[in-house]
Parts: C-alpha cells; structure tokens; sequence
C-alpha cells in the first residue's frame, strides 16, 4: 500500500533523509518516531508530495506520489501536527466545505459530514465557530477533515496533541478501529500511545531508519535483566548472584528493615543463568520471593536507539 523506496532529501548540502525504506502493508498501522530533526516531518512531507525527493521514491496504492502527486492525494487523509482551520467558519460549514475541495459529490456532503462528526465526537461543536473551539476540539476538526471521503491512507502527525486523557482514549480507539481496511502512518512523540496503537514501529533518526519491528519484538530484543526479590543480608547476596556463571553485573535497590531486597541481574548476552541464581539463592538457606524478567519499554529503546547512533557520529 505504501513503498517507500531509498528516499533521500538534501536542503542545499544539508542531508535531512538518507536512503530511507520501508514498507507499510494495506489495513497495517504503523508508528513512525524520531528525534526532533531527525527527518521525520520531510519524510511525511515527502509522501504528501509537498517536497520532491532528491534520489529515491514512494508510492502509494502503485501511484508514484511525485509523478501523480494529485491522485495520490484523493486516496490520502493527512492531519498536520499543526491543524490550519478556518478559524471564523463554524465546524459543520467547515467540514462542508473540506468534502467540496475533494470532490465528494454534492448529494453526499451532508452525510460524509455527519459521518466523521459522529466518528470524532463533535455533536457538541457542530454549530460553534472553529476559533472558539478548545485545543482538544480543534484536533478533532482536524482528524475529522482527514478521514472526510473515507481515505484507504491515512497520514496523522501527532494526532492526540492536546488532548485530555478521556479524549485521547477515544481518538486511540477511533484509530485501532482502522486496523484491517485503512494503511496508517501515526507520528508521535508519545511512546505508549504508539505502543498502545500500532502494530509496528519504525524509527528514524538523524535522516535514516534506525530500527523497525513490532513494539513487542523492540522491547524484547534485550530480555538480559532480571529482577530478583531475596530476603537476605545484601552484601552476602550481591557476592552469590556476582559470583554465578554468566552473570554479567548485579546491583541492589533500597533494602526495606525486613532484609527483602530488590535486586537487578544482566545476563552475559546469549546466556540465560536463572536456574543457576535460583539454585544458589535456595543453596545459602535465603528466601527467593520472586523473579521476572525485566523488559525495555519502547521508550528505553527509542532512548539506546537514539543514543548509541549519535555516539556513533
């Protein structure tokens, strides 16, 4: 559905994307994250056809979107991270006038409208001026706008900014419930909405792909550490676990008056040495209370992601 093929963009000798790829399959919602500067936004620019790309291509439905940038854009919903409204229009005039400019037919205005007011949550703001709508309503306009004429892809930047809690719940749900028959590229700088939203996660950063999975497999490729909870003295604990076999570091957290402590172990990578710890905690006559495996959020692995590629520079 999208193809995203080597895409490059200089400004001048400024390299703002290079040789980017990536693929996003029909019905498939995917985040795509970034670093502000990273090449995020001229990415998104770039398959809306606002910028013409420097080497490279994508295409959207089988349209390139350079070549046939104005029928690749009747089969594009696009929210901006920042909304333009209208702001002296009122939001039912507005969307009306939005289903003219993409050619829905006349006869079908009013329903195209009363469809994504009903999706979106804006009964209440139907008849009310754009400009005296708060943040969390203008952001719905603009969802609204996007979806009008019922796009097979949808591109939103940021779609939940500004939103209450409550709100961005049901926006969250309105996008999950695209899965299957919408593509969706969701640009975000909240880890756990995309986490929560997206069936993969592609990440860009200082104008190239740095990582691209599912959120589940990105925030388990690194299952070395574990958490131990051990009732015994800690430093006689801290030598055991140290001296196991395959145990790369440990270190202890605040130890409550009861000596059940929290402790952390990583794992030499490729090793898995739980049965080792559990024997020797039981073997020193100490209480195990319990053991899990610590998993990254997506918002560690973005951070080592991002980190280790600006070290590399």
């Amino acid at each position: 559905m999208i193809e995203v093929d080597h895409l490059t963009k200089y400004f001048g000798p400024v390299p703002a994307v290079v040789d980017v790829s990536f693929r996003v399959e029909k019905g498939e919602i995917i985040g795509f994250l970034g670093p502000n500067g990273a090449g995020k936004t001229t990415t998104i620019r770039m398959l809306n056809g606002f910028f013409p790309p420097t080497s490279g291509y994508a295409r959207i439905n089988g349209l390139d979107v350079f070549d046939r940038s104005l029928d690749v854009r009747k089969r594009l919903g696009y929210l901006p991270e920042n909304v333009p409204l209208y702001k002296e229009m009122r939001t039912e005039a507005y969307l009306r006038f939005v289903a003219e400019v993409k050619g829905v037919p006349a006869r079908q205005h009013q329903r195209e409208v009363d469809r994504v007011i009903e999706q979106c949550g804006l009964q209440a703001a139907r008849k009310k001026f754009l400009g005296r709508l708060s943040k969390g309503f203008q952001q719905r306009v603009g969802i609204a706008q996007a979806i009008l004429n019922d796009p097979d892809v949808l591109i939103l930047d940021e779609p939940t900014i500004g939103l209450d809690p409550k709100q961005i719940i049901e926006i969250r749900e309105l996008i999950k419930s695209f899965a299957g028959y919408k593509t969706v590229i969701l640009s975000s700088h909240i880890l756990p909405e995309v986490s929560m939203t997206c069936q993969r996660v592609v990440i860009i950063n200082e104008g190239r792909i740095v990582a691209e999975d599912t959120p589940e497999r990105l925030t388990g490729k690194d299952e070395r550490r574990v958490v131990l909870e051990i009732k015994g003295p800690e430093a006689e604990v801290l030598a055991r676990l140290r001296s196991v076999p395959g145990v790369a570091t440990a270190s202890a957290e605040a130890q409550p008056a009861d000596h059940a402590g929290r402790y952390v172990v990583e794992m030499e990578q490729g090793k898995d040495v739980r049965d080792a710890i559990v024997q020797s905690i039981v073997s020193a006559g100490w209480s195990l209370l319990e053991m899990h495996m610590l998993r990254l959020s997506l918002e560690d692995v973005f951070i080592r992601l991002v980190t280790d590629e600006q070290g590399k520079g």
